[in-house]
This record gives C-alpha cells, structure tokens and sequence, in this order.
C-alpha cells in the first residue's frame, strides 16, 4: 500500500511538471470523442492545434474569465462564493449554476475523465491544487484555452477560429472570443459558427462583462 500511494504521488506530480513546459497534444476527452465516433463507425475527427498564449487575441483569456469564471485571478483555485451560491440554489431547488473554476476545468480536461462521480470530483479537487501550485495563472490559461472543448471534435481557441472565423487565433476579435466563450457551457449544443438568438444575447452579456476584467497578463520576451 505504501508503494502504491508513493507511485500515484509520484506520477501525478511528475505529469504536473511535465505538463508545466510541453504542450497538451492530447487529452482523455479527446480520446473519448474519438472512441465514440470508432464505436458508431464515423470517421475520425480531431481538430486541435496547440498554440502559446501569446499567439491568441488577448480578448479570448478575458472572454472566457467574464464567461466562467471572473475571480479567476483573485482565487487560488476554488471560488469559494460560487460553490456556497450553488449550494444555496440547490437547497432552494432552484437550477443550479456550475460552480467549477477555470483551474478545476483544466484539471478535469488534461488529467480526468467527464462524467461527474465523488472520486473524480476528489481527484479533480487534487490536480486543482497542483496546478495551482506547479503552473500559475497564465500557464493555467495557456493550457485551459488549448485544451477545452469548442465545438464539435474542436479543442482549442487555434481550431475553433480556424474552423469556425477562418483565422488565426491571434487574429479573434473581441465579439468573436465573446462568442466562443457563450457556447462553453455547452459547446456540442451551442454554435459560434452559426449562432442562435440566444447565444448572440449571451455574447453581448458577455461583451458588458469584459469591461470590468483587465487584459490578461502576456508572457514577456
């Protein structure tokens, strides 16, 4: 038992700092996509292109913080106000809002599987706090914003303005990276490439929200 606890330690935390420098080619979601389009005999469809956070608009880092988590800087991983009004909605019986981080997002994206149980949410919990600890913010959000899923077999910023504005990533422009961070809740439902009603009022709401967050810090030369 003492070496079984000493090689998951181990391994988790060398994954960790491996992940601080390389990029993310690949995570256990992607691999999931792609074992479903296998299962239902559909061609295999993976459109990702990892990119530095440097060479994404400097929109996006802030449309995805006004959209998801807008203490995202101010925490060290756990928003603490969003998990007690969650609780409180769920107590009320009311629909209840996601309470999940940027930094437990990502976690759950590189290290863990998508369907919601205690052990992955603990273990969610765990990676949260090592990445926290081992990246920082930026890299948190280099890693987050190439990593996420965007729409339909599409991960990342890089490969949804690709396939979605027939741009670079770089190139996004404000209401576009509002627009991609409208459909996170949902990328599989919601479209940036062909937006409903709906989604076109959540990127305004989103759009008002970016004023009040500063532009993410850039890496320096």
């Amino acid at each position: 038992m003492r070496w079984i606890v000493l090689f998951f330690f181990g391994s988790t935390i060398l994954a960790v700092l491996i992940y601080r420098w390389c990029p993310v080619y690949v995570t256990p979601l992607m691999l999931i996509r792609c074992a479903q389009q296998v299962k239902h005999g559909e061609k295999l469809r993976l459109k990702h292109h990892w990119v530095p956070l440097d060479s994404m608009s400097i929109y996006m880092p802030v449309a995805v913080m006004a959209s998801e988590d807008q203490r995202f800087l101010d925490h060290n991983g756990f928003d603490f106000i969003e998990i007690n009004k969650t609780i409180e909605e769920r107590r009320s019986g009311k629909r209840f809002r996601g309470g999940s981080t940027i930094s437990q997002q990502t976690a759950k994206n590189v290290f863990l599987w998508p369907q919601t149980s205690w052990v992955r949410k603990g273990l969610e919990a765990y990676f949260t706090v090592l990445i926290e600890f081992l990246w920082g913010k930026e890299r948190i959000m280099e890693v987050y914003l190439n990593s996420i899923e965007m729409g339909d077999c599409i991960y990342g910023a890089e490969a949804v303005a690709q396939q979605h504005f027939g741009r670079s990533a770089l190139n996004l422009t404000r209401p576009n990276c509002a627009l991609i961070a409208a459909t996170l809740p949902n990328p599989l439902k919601f479209s940036s490439k062909n937006p409903s009603n709906y989604m076109l009022k959540r990127q305004t709401a989103i759009m008002t929200q970016m004023r009040h967050i500063d532009v993410f810090p850039r890496k320096k030369d």
